[in-house]
Parts: C-alpha cells; structure tokens; sequence
C-alpha cells in the first residue's frame, strides 16, 4: 500500500504535473481504437465534439503565456475567439491525427499564464467531457480529484465553481473532500468536482437537499 505521508510529501515537491502527465496518458490510452463516429460524439462541452475536445487539450498544453498573448491580442481580448483559434490549429486533418497530436503533449510541461493544478482540473474536467459520452470509465487517484476540487471550491478562473457552489455544503463519500455550509450535496469527489464545474448530468451521481439547486446552477460550460 501506498504510505499517504509519503505521497503527500512526493506531491509538495513536483506539484501537479506528475498527475497531470499521468491523467494525460490515461486519457490517450481511453481514446485508442475509437471509430470516426465515436470522435463524432458530442462532448460535454456544449458544441464540442470529443474529437475538439482533445484538441482543445492539446492547445492547452502547447500555449506559454507569451504565445497565449499573442493570441488574445491577436483575437482582440475575444477570449472564446482565440480558444477557437488555437483549437483549429490542434484539430489536424483526422480523428487519428488529432489523437497523435495529443499524445505529443503528454509529458508537456508547457501552459498558459494559470496555476499548474488549473491544467489538472482541465485536464481531468474535460477528460470526463469525452469519457462519459462514450461510456468509458475512468477512476483517477482520489487525492488527485481531491487536489483538483480543493482548487476549485475557491476559484471562478478559466470556469465558474466558486459562485456555482455558493450556499451550499458539499461533501465527498469517498475522499476528505468538504466545502460550504448550507443544503447538502453529497456523493464521489469526482461528481461533486464535474457538477461543480457545470455538467449537470453528474448531478445524477450525487445526492442531499442541495442537488436541485446545483443543477439549476449548472449551464453551458
């Protein structure tokens, strides 16, 4: 068994990126055989297919800040403008190419001007945008997906969570994860992290007098 000290203690001095690189590699692995029609799905990204969704990554891990500026400047401060552009810039000509794309990113220590543990709730956010259309189950490390709603509970940057969960007391079942205080919305760390970030349909996996508000908070994403 793993010593948690010890994994505690391995976490404080490389950070997230080894949990990034590894969600990374768990999500190229999920993605192997897929048919056209299945990189056709819809996400859970609304207007996003999965096929954009992995592009989407990929950007994402190959954007430093000053390339990030140019960007923005470039698409005049139009930030849903220049997730776009870069997004078509990752897609490639097929489903195949945009998969090996991303597999090249995988050990990518390379972002935009954001926290590291921001890249690793996208990158476990939008892994679960792709995975649950398909059908595909995924269980990441639970003080990961603690990590990444550690992180979340008290940010409103790149998506909106802090204000989505305001009033409400969240509570993980399988994990130390706890926040707020008001109606209660309970159930795994992970649920409570996608519904937090607004797929409401993970309000399915959780429970307590605070789901429906939850959901009526949930919108695009």
């Amino acid at each position: 068994m793993t010593d948690p000290e010890l994994t505690a203690d391995r976490r404080r001095r490389t950070g997230a990126w080894p949990s990034i690189h590894a969600e990374r590699a768990a999500l190229a692995a999920d993605l192997r055989g897929l048919t056209d029609e299945q990189w056709a799905t819809p996400s859970l990204c609304t207007g996003l297919s999965v096929r954009e969704v992995v592009a989407h990554l990929t950007a994402g891990a190959s954007l430093d800040a000053g390339r990030w500026l140019a960007g923005v400047m470039r698409c005049r401060f139009d930030f849903d403008k220049q997730v776009a552009m870069r997004l078509a810039e990752q897609l490639g000509a097929t489903p195949s190419e945009t998969l090996d794309r991303f597999r090249r990113i995988v050990r990518s220590t390379t972002k935009p001007p954001l926290p590291a543990v921001a890249m690793l709730g996208e990158t476990i956010v939008h892994g679960e945008d792709v995975r649950r259309p398909l059908g595909i189950r995924h269980d990441p490390p639970i003080e990961v997906v603690t990590e990444v709603a550690e992180y979340y509970r008290g940010s409103d940057l790149v998506v909106v969570a802090k204000g989505r969960i305001r009033g409400l007391r969240l509570v993980a079942e399988d994990g130390p994860f706890t926040t707020g205080s008001g109606p209660l919305v309970s159930g795994p760390t992970l649920a409570l992290v996608m519904a937090m970030t607004g797929r409401s349909v993970y309000c399915d996996d959780l429970r307590g007098d605070g789901v429906e508000l939850l959901h009526e908070r949930s919108g695009t994403v």
